[in-house]
């Protein structure tokens, strides 16, 4: 335990009076209404400041200290911000015989269903430090692939990006200068690939606005169909899952954070049913979603897990097995777990071969156009030089 902790959680000793003890309590910032009655609190908390205040929170369990004392460390050590705000609310209501769960659920932004869940299933199980600990160990590890994800697609749509720029920036500043030149100079034809670049420079200076106007717009109705149209979203999702290269990073990551996802419920305790609806609140891949609509029917229905994936074109017939062996033998937690850390693994080799493959493909990409342009520009002035020589 940190030193810091360790000195906030001593005991104060039996002869302090009780109004001394509440005069050693850092004063508590005034809290707007919607704070103390819970709802939302203005600003967002960060995945890993939540991760660590949830990590802190079970060691201090661990030690024997009481819920409401290890609220008032945690309160005390956070800086301002959303976070302190709400564990302040949330110490107050546990303070007045409110269950942690029932607290932390008044904000459900910062708290989802799942933590939420996982909580109450630790209060009914007298595992409380337990599931916490677990649950800080679950958001590090979905947050680290996160990122690892993110990452990996960041770098080819930022290259391309700056690609499009530079190129559209010779295409409507420096190809008109070049055209004037070829004018004066070039009596002749020009050749075909410097008309090609010059016909593309003229198109992107006259009908300009259809880009400006258009992206955006394209954009705009793509992200307003994905909100609010599900069949849309679904295909969407679908298409991305058979894109090369990122299709599969895409679904071994949605495999991963399923199995960790559900893993983690059913190891804390909370029935198969309510933790596949909890898991299927919190996905965001739509195919994903309709393959746990028929999970949870066909366990409503009595046939249990592994039927319902064999015809998932999420989960293979490796993961079918595993999770059958697993509701065979009463071990479909640790066989989950598995699961889990099997893909988690994938991800990351599929990142770097991803990476490996991408690089040099982008870098011939972008030298076909470079080395286009260049010789576009150039062949007016070969054609020039040839012609002044052939005259000599």
């Amino acid at each position: 335990m940190p030193k810091k902790l360790q000195r906030q959680v001593r005991a104060p000793s039996a002869a302090m009076p009780a109004a001394a003890k509440q005069a050693d309590r850092p004063a508590r910032p005034k809290l707007a209404p919607s704070a103390k009655t819970g709802g939302s609190v203005r600003g967002r908390v960060r995945p890993k400041a939540l991760a660590d205040f949830t990590s802190q929170l079970a060691t201090l369990l661990e030690a024997g200290i009481p819920v409401v004392r290890s609220l008032h460390i945690l309160e005390g050590q956070l800086p301002q911000g959303p976070l302190k705000r709400i564990v302040i609310s949330v110490t107050e209501d546990v303070e007045g015989g409110t269950p942690l769960s029932e607290a932390l659920s008044k904000y459900p932004r910062t708290f989802d269903n799942l933590y939420t869940s996982m909580v109450k299933a630790g209060e009914a199980g007298g595992i409380q430090e337990t599931i916490l600990q677990r649950l800080a160990s679950f958001m590090e590890q979905s947050e680290d692939i996160k990122s690892k994800v993110k990452g990996a697609l960041a770098y080819p749509v930022v290259v391309v990006f700056v690609a499009i720029a530079v190129i559209l920036g010779v295409m409507t500043f420096v190809i008109p200068k070049f055209k004037a030149i070829f004018r004066q100079l070039v009596h002749e034809d020009l050749p075909p690939a410097t008309q090609r670049l010059i016909d593309i420079s003229d198109f992107l200076l006259q009908y300009w606005w259809i880009w400006a106007i258009g992206i955006p717009l394209i954009y705009v109705v793509h992200r307003t169909l994905v909100a609010q149209v599900p069949a849309y979203r679904y295909q969407r999702d679908k298409l991305l899952l058979k894109v090369p290269l990122f299709g599969p990073l895409i679904k071994k990551t949605i495999v991963a954070r399923f199995s960790r996802t559900f893993g983690t419920l059913v190891e804390s305790g909370v029935p198969h049913l309510e933790a596949l609806e909890i898991v299927r609140s919190s996905v965001r891949n739509k195919v994903l979603e309709g393959s746990i609509d028929d999970i949870l029917g066909s366990i409503r229905e009595g046939e249990g897990i592994a039927p319902a994936m064999t015809d998932s074109p999420i989960f293979d017939d490796l993961i079918t097995n595993m999770v059958d062996v697993g509701e065979q033998t009463g071990e479909l937690d640790r066989m989950l777990t598995r699961i889990a850390d099997r893909y988690e693994i994938e991800v990351d080799r599929t990142i770097s071969t991803v990476f490996k493959i991408l690089e040099p493909v982008l870098i011939v990409i972008l030298a076909v156009f470079v080395g286009f342009i260049i010789y576009a520009l150039l062949a007016p002035m070969l054609k020039l030089m040839q012609s002044m020589s052939g005259r000599r």
